[in-house]
């Protein structure tokens, strides 16, 4: 969720710090901070805020070629200048960044302050240098291998000796960390988009692994001492390419990239003349598809949101038992895993702590576990060793759009690869396999005419409660739709399943209330209007979502959103569009920093 980026080479440090503390400002943070090598030790600076704030305050900074900065995200102790990091020894020779948390920290405290050692921050960090201080007796190396035998939790770090100035160490342990091999110069950041302006040759660090970085590469340890072989790789080329262009906002921008994002994940995987698809990540044969007794997508938020469509696909079209968990809280519930099982852990990132919980989970009792993620080399890729890479490109706005669908047509594809193994004839499998193929032409026509978006968010951004609500395939879409406005706006609302309406929900209708409706034709239609008719009893502002051409709808409806048409499993990539734009217009008309909201972080690397 925080930011590290570390440097060591032959051109000043500092500006390099903090160019890369920019390319890591959509996860989201509260402070930052930046430490140099200086002539008489460590030079550090440190402000609460955005990145522009700590950058007026280094200026120019040192002539140091070697240094390190980060965002922190406040997990232990509030926003302050004292909480943010690096984190200092009581010498202020040893500094620290550090993502993720120190579980046994006030064991480890108050063995420390037992020593001695005065704690200036309310941080689980801050720990870290004075331990590595405790066992260091001149060899850097041993020092933070022997600390980090003591420490239990989460970790994504950085050290800098200020009496070792050709080097920098990094570990790792459940957070992310990659390494970029550069021309006299080698990058640490925690998500490649901080290290694509050096290089795009990379080494990602795997867990319980210590790496020691100099100006002409790296050496990666275990915990053990145990030297590691180099595996390098190189970044795709689209990790060079997040920038806002001609878009006010890199959510605008996003949600406009979908019929791109949306043809790439597809391209080459949708067989029309077969009527199949072919996911090579997943390596399985049609022998081993008919041999799948059921699948589980896991995610959280969007994923999860996406993992439902998915799900509901698969039970419509394969006819497999399918259902999609909340990452976060399967893997606590003691959950039966069946080896007939295929799971999916679904994540923009690949690094969602709650989903890798899951993969663990999964994975120690036997079961299968496959990624469907958008960065390539993430943790939860290497894990699972197979899966699907979505090929979104990046995605920076916190509030994730692209990447719903992107993780959608993922899921349609695998879905057509299952159902043609069962009940798909080939004739069948083609009509699917077009449909699938024109979803980005279909995205783009309504991208090019919207309807009344505006006429929804002067409604609903003074609202004391919005409803979105639909039915089987728009289920989902209505909980990502409510998810959205709550993420970019801050607005009060939910998402629920039109049926169960009257079961709570409609106790919160007044006059005025916005209920979002989403209603593409299909079999439940007759039961939608039924709902709306009671919503607009209650004297609720009705907004429908529906088919172009549907006069019935439109005429029902006090404000009427048309979508193309489409077939009703394929719906989803349709009906959050509106609920996209909304969500950010509406953000936009209250104020508020839409790629960046309060409170949030777009990698969920802490549990």
């Amino acid at each position: 969720m925080c930011g590290i980026i570390a440097y060591i080479g032959d051109k000043p440090a500092t500006p390099r710090l903090i160019e890369g503390l920019r390319r890591v400002e959509y996860r989201g943070y509260d402070s930052a901070g930046v430490a140099v090598l200086g002539e008489d030790g460590i030079w550090l600076r440190k402000s609460t805020g955005r990145v522009e704030e700590l950058s007026r305050l280094v200026g120019e900074g040192t002539k140091s070629t070697v240094g390190m900065a980060h965002t922190r995200w406040a997990t232990h102790g509030g926003v302050t200048v004292q909480n943010a990091h690096p984190h200092l020894d009581v010498t202020g020779r040893i500094a620290v960044v550090h993502n993720g948390i120190i579980e046994n920290m006030h064991e480890l405290k108050a063995k420390l302050q037992a020593e001695g050692t005065v704690f200036r921050s309310e941080t689980d960090t801050e720990i870290l240098p004075h331990l590595i201080r405790h066992y260091y007796e001149g060899d850097p190396l041993k020092a933070v291998l022997r600390a980090l035998e003591d420490v239990r939790g989460t970790y994504g770090i950085g050290v800098l000796f200020a009496d070792h100035p050709d080097m920098i160490i990094a570990a790792r342990n459940g957070s992310p960390l990659v390494i970029g091999l550069g021309e006299g110069e080698t990058v640490l950041g925690s998500d490649p988009q901080a290290i694509v302006a050096h290089t795009r040759r990379v080494i990602y660090l795997d867990d319980r692994e210590v790496a020691v970085l100099t100006r002409q590469g790296c050496q990666v340890h275990k915990l053990d001492g145990r030297k590691v072989a180099q595996r390098q790789q190189v970044l795709d080329q689209d990790w060079g390419l997040a920038e806002k262009g001609q878009f006010q906002n890199f959510m605008l921008k996003e949600i406009y990239e979908q019929p791109e994002s949306i043809r790439r994940c597809l391209s080459g995987r949708i067989q029309i003349d077969d009527g199949n698809a072919k996911l090579g990540g997943l390596n399985m044969s049609p022998r081993e598809l008919v041999a799948v007794g059921g699948v589980v997508n896991l995610g959280c938020g969007t994923s999860y949101h996406a993992g439902m469509v998915g799900a509901m696909a698969l039970e419509h079209l394969a006819r497999v038992p399918a259902r999609a968990e909340i990452a976060s809280e399967f893997r606590y519930r003691h959950p039966i895993v069946s080896r007939e099982s295929v799971y999916f852990a679904v994540s923009q990132s690949g690094e969602t702590a709650d989903t890798l919980g899951a993969v663990e989970e999964v994975t120690l009792k036997g079961g299968q576990c496959m990624g469907i993620v958008n960065v390539v080399g993430s943790t939860i890729a290497r894990n699972c060793g197979q899966g699907v890479y979505v090929h979104s490109g990046p995605e920076v706005a916190v509030a994730s759009t692209k990447a719903f669908t992107s993780q959608m047509s993922a899921l349609m594809a695998f879905t057509l690869m299952l159902a043609r193994t069962r009940n798909l004839s080939l004739e069948q499998g083609q009509q699917v396999a077009r449909a699938l193929l024109d979803i980005p032409n279909r995205v783009q026509e309504y991208l090019d005419a919207p309807g009344p978006i505006d006429e929804v968010v002067a409604s609903v951004i003074h609202a004391r409660y919005v409803l979105f609500l639909g039915r089987a395939f728009s289920y989902p879409v209505a909980l990502e739709g409510a998810l959205k406005l709550k993420e970019v706006a801050y607005v009060p609302c939910e998402g629920y399943p039109a049926g169960e309406m009257k079961h709570g929900p409609i106790a919160m209708l007044e006059k005025g209330t916005p209920v979002i409706f989403l209603a593409p034709t299909d079999a439940h239609r007759e039961k939608a209007i039924s709902n709306m008719k009671e919503v607009q009893a209650r004297g609720a502002n009705l907004i429908v979502v529906h088919n172009a051409g549907d006069a019935e709808m439109a005429s029902i409806a006090n404000v009427s959103i048309p979508i193309p048409v489409v077939p009703a499993y394929l719906t989803p990539f349709l009906t959050v569009l509106p609920l996209q734009l909304l969500a950010y217009r509406a953000g936009l008309a209250l104020g508020r920093d839409i790629d960046k909201p309060r409170n949030l972080a777009k990698s969920v690397t802490v549990e």
